[in-house]
């Protein structure tokens, strides 16, 4: 397979990007990644700032790239899915126009997750059609889903420019990133760290469905991983596949195991309604201003580090989820991760970054 090395990762400094970035940089390639923003940058990526919804904009700063492999990690959230299927169908359409008049681009993988099976978020979880494991050949659902959007962007850019993709389901990610919209481990810990300034237990704040009932996650790492093999891999190519960790586990489980390891009582769900993270911690910011100023954190705003409305999506679900991981196998990819030993690394990395406490 003929290559130039050159890279393109879109939302660079994103949970996924960060990774992937690391990794292609190991690899040797030569990586240029796209964001507003330069917290989190990776060192050795050629930083590109543009807004991907300014079309012209985006041509102007892609202009002359020729990356070989592409990578879509970013989205914009927005309060209705009819707004989220405008904005991220435009910036995955604005990305591929972009790339087009200069060709090269033999592949691009896009990040999506679960929703492809679980419905958009004004929508989510009440019309799943699917048996758990969820598996990559289910029908979609008949409800708009900006992830429906995006694909059908990516699909038609493919076979106009002649490139081959790969779309990647991940599951809720654990890893590292500051000011991420979708960091349940930083989240949790925060959450922990606070209550136990409080005196407070560590209340589950999810549904008993979700306490009791089988889940998998997906390690930042391992999804790096498998973005990448698709990227380089010919059983990769023009293929959607689940990513998650290979394990499974029921949050009844785990839950106890972080309370213990952050010197905390623990609580079940309430039977009688939902605690959720945003009811449970709308008066966090000043209590978590303490704990930074108490052991010299590098962070003191409290929303650059919790995402209380994602962490409650994720475990408020009324329905077992969980995913197939055996068409990934099948083709080639077989790593794996610990989902605890996973959750316990990146703790261990916020803290050694001076965004926990030690």
């Amino acid at each position: 397979m003929s290559t130039n090395k050159r890279a393109l990762i879109v939302g660079v400094t994103g949970i996924s990007g960060q990774v992937i970035a690391k990794q292609l940089l190991k690899d040797g390639w030569d990586v240029h990644g796209l964001s507003r923003r330069t917290e989190g940058l990776p060192a050795g990526v050629h930083h590109i700032k543009a807004d991907l919804l300014d079309a012209e904009g985006v041509k102007s700063a892609l202009s002359g790239l020729k990356p070989e492999i592409v990578f879509m990690t970013a989205w914009i959230k927005k309060d209705t899915e009819a707004e989220n299927i405008e904005v991220n169908g435009a910036t995955i359409r604005n990305l591929l126009a972009a790339l087009e008049p200069d060709g090269g681009v033999r592949h691009v993988a896009l990040q999506t997750g679960l929703k492809h099976y679980l419905g958009p978020f004004d929508n989510y979880a009440n019309a799943v059609m699917a048996e758990t494991p969820f598996h990559e050949d289910e029908p979609r659902l008949d409800v708009p889903n900006f992830y429906y959007t995006q694909e059908d962007e990516l699909f038609s850019a493919a076979k106009k420019q002649g490139f081959t993709w790969s779309v990647h389901r991940s599951h809720t990610i654990f890893g590292y990133a500051v000011d991420n919209a979708m960091n349940m481990v930083l989240t949790l810990s925060v959450y922990a760290e606070i209550q136990k300034a409080l005196g407070k237990p560590f209340i589950f704040p999810g549904s008993t469905q979700a306490w009791n009932g089988v889940v998998d996650v997906t390690d930042a790492d391992l999804l790096g991983e498998q973005l990448v093999w698709a990227s380089t891999n010919p059983a990769g190519e023009n293929q959607a596949f689940n990513i998650a960790n290979g394990d499974t586990f029921r949050w009844r489980w785990l839950w106890p195991q972080i309370a213990e390891h952050f010197g905390v009582e623990y609580e079940g769900p309430k039977a009688e309604h939902f605690q959720p993270l945003e009811e449970q911690m709308k008066d966090a910011a000043p209590v978590w201003e303490e704990i930074a100023k108490k052991h010299g954190l590098a962070v003191h705003d409290v929303t650059k580090l919790a995402s209380w409305w994602h962490s409650d999506s994720d475990l408020g679900r009324q329905i077992e989820c969980f995913t197939d991981m055996t068409k990934s196998r099948e083709a080639g990819f077989l790593n794996f991760r610990s989902s605890p030993k996973s959750f316990f690394s990146n703790v261990q990395a916020y803290r050694d970054a001076n965004i926990l406490p030690k």
